[in-house]
């Protein structure tokens, strides 16, 4: 069997690294594309989950749109399948680099196979574009890794036929155990060396990107952290500031607050050390909802709609949508003692995504030789 992964930002990287791994312990000829789509971002990735990349297609340019992103992909993917000559092409997600590589296999009749397949809000603005990316997945992959029977019941709903889905649980899971296992006293203290603010509890980890919230709704959200950082006075609120400049401009009203701290972007490493410490957690992010069950912390989620209902259904996030009254509410409450961590585990897997995913590629390949 011979397998291609392509995968181009940080998200999937993190989420591909356990399936890429597994499938090179077991021998099976694997060619790991990067489209280099976020590749500043990709580094601090690499140095801890160590991944051999194959061919980086470089494509990253300052102020790149998404357009841009999936022409390049469809242009230059094609040349290296046809080299290869995969049996599986595996995309991960629901990014631009996703959704065009998924394209470029179908049209060059490669059977893909969608890991984090089935998420879905059904508003093709929130997210944006990530709702439709993975949606236009879903219509040209030939299998679908769902990582929940939510998930898979969403596809199902769509006509997809049952004996393409398999449920896995997600990969997220997979690379946090892995690295969540070195949080020892002795690395925490070397993190705290470089962020002192880790070793000053108690605080709050924010993290804000969205596209869909440039401008005033991500100002009004900034608005609703202000009041909590004056509401509760015992707490500092820690925000990676993202490096999109929509999102600098508006976290200036940040500034100068003697309990916000604005930070540079954290390496993986450290950003998941500061959500192992973190009281609660604030953000738009996807997959932080699904990391921070892992290290037994609550989400606020700063979005209207989420694909991962399952964080809400479990009590491990609530949804404090974009609205800064009811981000406040919500924040508040679990600040003030009133919430109970759930006694089930993380809702998004086990830590074993990537060999049912592995084992599943070898089936589907042992049964169409």
């Amino acid at each position: 069997m011979r397998v291609s992964v392509v995968f181009g930002t940080r998200p999937e990287a993190v989420k591909v690294w356990s399936v890429v791994s597994e499938l090179r312990r077991r021998g099976t000829k694997t060619l790991l594309i990067c489209t280099g789509q976020h590749e500043s971002l990709l580094q601090d990735i690499l140095s801890v989950l160590p991944l051999e990349v194959d061919e980086n297609l470089n494509i990253m340019r300052q102020g790149q749109r998404p357009e841009y992103v999936a022409s390049e992909v469809l242009r230059r993917l094609p040349p290296l399948l046809a080299s290869f000559k995969p049996d599986w092409l595996v995309v991960q997600g629901d990014t631009i680099t996703t959704f065009a590589a998924a394209v470029a296999g179908y049209l060059t009749g490669i059977p893909v196979a969608h890991i984090e397949a089935g998420l879905r809000t059904y508003d093709l603005q929130k997210p944006f574009p990530e709702e439709a990316n993975r949606r236009m997945v879903g219509v040209v992959a030939t299998l679908h890794f769902a990582p929940t029977q939510r998930a898979a019941q969403n596809l199902i709903a769509e006509r997809v036929p049952e004996n393409r889905i398999s449920v896995t649980g997600n990969t997220v899971v997979d690379a946090l155990n892995a690295v969540k296992d070195r949080f020892n006293e002795g690395l925490l203290q070397e993190i705290r060396q470089v962020h002192p603010w880790l070793g000053r509890k108690p605080f709050v980890l924010l993290t804000v990107h969205r596209r869909e919230s440039f401008g005033d709704v991500m100002r009004g959200i900034f608005k609703a952290v202000l009041e909590l950082a004056e509401t509760f006075k015992e707490m500092t609120f820690v925000y990676p500031v993202h490096p999109n400049p929509h999102v600098r401009q508006a976290a200036e009203i940040l500034q100068n607050h003697p309990r916000i701290l604005l930070i540079e972007p954290l390496n993986y490493l450290h950003f998941l050390a500061a959500m192992s410490q973190a009281s609660l957690v604030m953000t738009d992010s996807g997959g932080v909802q699904e990391e921070a069950p892992s290290f037994g912390v609550p989400v606020v989620v700063l979005r209207d709609k989420t694909e991962r209902e399952e964080a809400i259904e479990s009590g491990w996030a609530v949804l404090g949508t974009t609205n800064p009254q009811r981000i406040f509410d919500e924040a508040a409450r679990i600040l003030s003692g009133g919430w109970q961590k759930p006694r089930t585990g993380n809702p998004f897997g086990d830590g074993k995504a990537s060999l049912r995913i592995v084992d599943e590629l070898e089936r589907r390949y042992e049964e169409n030789r």
